[in-house]
This record gives C-alpha cells, structure tokens and sequence, in this order.
C-alpha cells in the first residue's frame, strides 16, 4: 500500500491539476461579460453565463479548500483525516465544473447553431462529465470491491509488487503514478486555457463576420477540447474515488490510457481551430485546409507514430537475443 504521505501529496497534486485550469476558466469568464458580443445575446443565455460563472466559482473555493484544512486543521502534518477530507471535497468540486461546461457548450452552440444544437451540445456535454467523472468509477469501485471481497488480498510478493515496488525497467510504482500525473498536469492547463478563449472568440464582434463553414469548424474544435478536457480531469476523479488514492498498476495504466486518449481530441481541436484562423487571414480555402491537416500529422506523428515505433523497436531490440538463443538451443 502507498505511505500515507504519499497519498496525501497525490491528493493535492490532484486537486492542484484541477485548480490550475478552473483559475483560468474563472478569469476568462469574467472577461467574456465585457466583449461585444456578450450583449448581443438573449436574456436566457446571458443569465446562463452568470450561472456558469457561479457554478466555476463554486468549484474553485472547494478545490482550494483542502490546502486551507491542511494548514489549519493538521498544520501541515499528513494525517488520514487530510487525506479523507481531500477526497471528499474533490468528488463534490467535480459536480458544479460539469455544470458550468454544459451551460457554456449550450451558450456556444446555441449562438453558432441554434437552439436544438445548443441543448443537444449541453445535455451531451453534462452527461459525458458525469459519465466519465462519476458513473465509470462508481461502476468500476463496485466491482473491485466485489472482486476484492471475493479474492481477499494475499501477504505474499503480489502485495509487495504493488506497492512502490520496481517493475521490470526498475521504476517504482509510485513514481510512475506520479509522471503520469504530471504529465496530465502539463497538458491540462493548457487545454482548459485553449478552451476559455474559444469560449471568448464566440463572443468577439469579427467572429461574426466569418463564413458559416468556419463557424461550424469552430464549434466543432470547441467541441473537441471540452471532450480532451473532461478525460484529462478524469484519473484524478478515478483515483480518488476508485482506488480511494492507493498506487496501483490498474490506476497506473488507466491514467495512461486517458492521457493518451485526451490527446487526440486536443489534436484536433487545435487543428479545426488552426482551419478557422489560416482561411481568414490568407482567403485561401484549401491552403488552410493543406496547412491544418499537414498540422494534424505532425501531432499525431510525434505524439503516437513515432513513440509507437520506437517501442516496438525497443521490444524487437529486447526479444531478438531470447529468440536466436531459443534458435541455436533448438539446432
């Protein structure tokens, strides 16, 4: 099992990749309300954004809490109170974040594409945080716990290679738990940044101006960095409420997978967007298209082809001296 210490600086490193990106969003939010195209938009929508913002606001003031309760309550000390306390108020934050990202998909689509596209973008938007942030991990807690009280853990090497433990590159699990989480942390600022201002370009008189094909593209790239948004804050939903913030290989290749799943909506987000902003500069409909999709190779050649070659190189690499020996044993 990880040290108590080191679930309580997971905790916060998890609530720290949460904040930095709502911090971002809060200040776009309040700067949206003074764009041009903020008072162009009906009485509802309006009302709508000062929900959303509220709802930000909500999510802030409880993702911040914990450092608060760390230095006041234990005075810094890591206790199982600190950590508990943690993973409670993160499983509520993530509640009013899901419903301040449907309320401005809506808001979106509803000013791009109509009312029909905006509550389809919303109700899409609330049920695929909800999904990913709680339904996935209450199925998948209820099933480990199953799985767990029919297959009580041994006190054998099993426990001990799951606990920090080296692998077989000799890196401890707790280490990696921490890289991924990092790693997540690098991009999803980012992305949640990249977010706010599509938010805010809606809003900006010259968007108006563009062709209805630009438009759309813009919403659709809009679409795509919230999908990128959502599973980047997804592990850190996953770990508090799946493995109750323990180090495992399960958490360990599940948060691998969803930062490399957030990656290829993020990809294509910046693409779609890189579409938009080529065609009104140059007036040129198929050099953006060229420039954007050639964009779109070398992000998905760099961040996929060429690492997926290089493991299967390595993987080669290793298997060969086992295979000519297994050759030379068989002659």
């Amino acid at each position: 099992m990880a040290s108590l210490n080191d679930k309580v600086q997971n905790a916060l490193d998890e609530a720290r990749l949460l904040v930095l990106g709502s911090q971002v969003l809060l200040g776009l939010q309040y700067r949206s309300v003074f764009e041009s195209g903020f008072d162009q938009l009906p009485a509802h929508a309006k009302y709508m954004k000062l929900i959303g913002l509220f709802s930000l606001l909500v999510a802030f003031v409880l993702l911040v809490w914990p450092g608060a309760y760390h230095r006041v309550v234990s005075r810094g000390a890591d206790t199982q109170d600190v950590h508990n306390f943690t993973t409670r108020v993160m499983e509520v934050a993530l509640l009013p974040f899901a419903f301040a990202l449907a309320l401005e998909l809506f808001i979106a689509a509803e000013k791009t594409a109509g009312t029909v596209a905006g509550i389809v973008a919303g109700v899409s938007s609330g049920l695929l945080s909800l999904t990913f942030w709680y339904g996935i991990e209450m199925f998948a807690a209820s099933t480990y716990d199953s799985h767990a009280s029919n297959n009580p853990p041994s006190t054998g090497n099993s426990v001990g290679s799951n606990s920090g433990g080296s692998n077989s590159v000799g890196s401890k699990l707790k280490d990696k738990i921490k890289h991924v989480l990092t790693e997540t942390r690098v991009v999803l600022p980012g992305a949640q940044a990249l977010f706010g201002f599509q938010l805010v370009t809606i809003l900006m008189e010259a968007f108006d101006t563009l062709p209805e094909l630009s438009k759309y593209v813009h919403l659709a790239s809009l679409g795509s960095i919230a999908v990128s948004v959502i599973l980047l804050m997804t592990p850190a939903a996953h770990h508090r409420i799946v493995e109750k913030g323990e180090d495992t290989e399960r958490f360990h290749r599940f948060a691998s997978h969803t930062l490399l799943a957030a990656m290829v909506p993020l990809a294509l987000g910046i693409c779609g967007d890189l579409f938009v902003v080529t065609w009104k500069v140059t007036q040129s409909f198929e050099f953006s298209v060229t420039s954007s999709a050639a964009t779109l190779v070398l992000f998905f050649s760099l961040w996929f082809g060429l690492p997926g070659y290089w493991r299967r190189s390595t993987i080669s690499a290793k298997r060969w001296p086992e295979q000519r020996d297994a050759s030379a044993a068989q002659r």
